[in-house]
């Protein structure tokens, strides 16, 4: 970061006016055909004697591939970048209790590969057997039941799209920035299509004592990672989930069930799931009692904000996908992720100047409830210094903050619950840089 001072950027009217996407595409037709034009979609133009064209492609001279040598798919070799990674910063050198972050910079759309999604363990990944897996249901509840695999699957499953985000998901940056990177920044979530059954509806089926207030949820792994969750988030909507992207979960998403505990911190979403117990008092680790919490300047630290706050960022550009190969005048599609673990989302405004002047957003896609959603601005490029922000605001009117009105609030001693509102300074080379600005103007 070079200053914490706020850079004003004058922009031109064709920057602060949002194209529409017809606009978009008959400008980008005419610089496809025309005799000098560039753009965004065509960079460079090809003429029909490009040995490009002209020349077979070495692909199609052979026999590819026969259909039985893969028989589980795997991506193209040219995608090998596209991966999980981590970091001995992440996981103090313990790749037993340590988190892989994943490749937000390169998702497409809002549903990440089950190759992909971002994974945090506490004790290693589980390899459990289906077949001697069970599921206790007990304490304040009528019936209580013990449940194989198979039985689970008997009652009627449910499929739902939901993010789901590491409560320290952004901690690099609690004091400024750390990582020029956006997949080591935001790379702690992800979002998948989840299949299984409601919570509510095995409850329904085995009955709630009166008195029942808080849930204890349990794993099968070495950690079991016991979690409190009130009453009232079961009866909402818990899934007891199976499935992922349509196929079973994979080992590290803790295979054969887990928790989705939509919208709410990741290591609620218990894995390996093997016990659900109700009762009138919480439970509480010695994990969730002295971790997961936020001090503040007065000394006081708040225990009980399981919810994820409403959020965005900027995918592209984003520090791993530079502005470096655009030419002035180029048309480009600003693009990012907004999410919000109390709603949907509503709208998302774009900034060009860190936060002085705000535009809206295109929403594209689906847009549905604690999921994430993608935003699109298109601008040309003018080969000016930027400082591209975003800034979500859900269904409930809960709005991101500034670094500022952030850090008023809960200060900087906690990496939990942190979305401020993230920056990319772009240079006139089209290069991009994490930096935070410390003094937005208000909105």
């Amino acid at each position: 970061m070079k200053d914490n001072k706020l850079v004003k950027v004058k922009l031109n009217d064709k920057s602060e006016k949002n194209l529409s996407r017809r606009d978009f595409f008959k400008k980008s037709l005419f610089y496809s055909v025309g005799a000098l034009g560039t753009s965004a979609i065509s960079p460079t133009l090809l003429s029909a004697n490009e040995k490009e064209i002209m020349q077979e492609a070495p692909w199609g001279t052979k026999l590819g591939d026969p259909v039985d040598k893969n028989l589980y798919g795997i991506p193209s070799a040219y995608e090998h970048n596209n991966i999980r990674r981590t970091h001995d910063l992440l996981s103090s050198g313990d790749s037993y209790a340590s988190i892989s972050m994943c490749p937000i910079h390169e998702s497409e759309g809002i549903i990440t590969p089950n190759g992909l999604f971002f994974t945090r363990n506490h004790g290693g990944t589980a390899q459990v057997n289906p077949n001697e897996w069970r599921l206790m249901i007990h304490g304040k509840v009528k019936k209580p039941i013990v449940l194989t695999l198979e039985e689970l699957k008997k009652y009627p499953s449910e499929t739902r799209i939901h993010f789901i985000e590491c409560p320290a998901n952004g901690s690099p940056e609690w004091r400024g920035p750390q990582f020029n990177s956006l997949q080591f920044m935001k790379g702690m979530m992800s979002s998948a299509q989840w299949t299984g059954v409601m919570l509510k509806t095995i409850l329904e089926d085995i009955g709630l004592e009166k008195d029942a207030v808080w849930m204890l949820a349990e794993g099968s792994d070495d950690a079991s990672n016991p979690r409190t969750i009130p009453v009232e988030k079961a009866l909402d909507d818990i899934m007891v989930a199976w499935a992922q992207n349509g196929e079973a979960l994979r080992p590290e998403q803790g295979y054969p069930v887990r928790l989705i505990v939509p919208g709410w911190e990741g290591n609620l979403n218990t894995k390996w799931l093997r016990r659900l117990e109700f009762s009138d008092k919480p439970w509480h680790s010695k994990e969730e009692t002295s971790k997961y919490t936020m001090l503040q300047k007065s000394g006081k630290a708040i225990q009980y904000f399981w919810a994820n706050e409403v959020n965005s960022v900027i995918t592209s550009p984003c520090p791993e996908k530079p502005w470096t190969h655009l030419k002035k005048g180029d048309l480009v599609e600003v693009e990012g992720l907004a999410w919000s673990g109390t709603g949907t989302i509503k709208h998302v405004d774009i900034s060009l100047d860190g936060g002085d002047n705000w535009i809206e957003a295109n929403l594209k896609g689906l847009v549905l409830p604690k999921s994430w959603t993608r935003f699109s601005y298109m601008m040309r490029w003018e080969g000016k210094p930027l400082f591209l922000s975003s800034r979500a605001t859900d269904d409930n009117n809960h709005t991101q903050p500034t670094i500022d009105q952030e850090t008023s609030k809960v200060g900087v001693e906690s990496v939990y619950h942190r979305n401020a509102i993230v920056t990319w300074e772009i240079t006139k080379k089209g290069e991009c840089n994490n930096v935070q600005i410390r003094k937005h103007k208000k909105a």
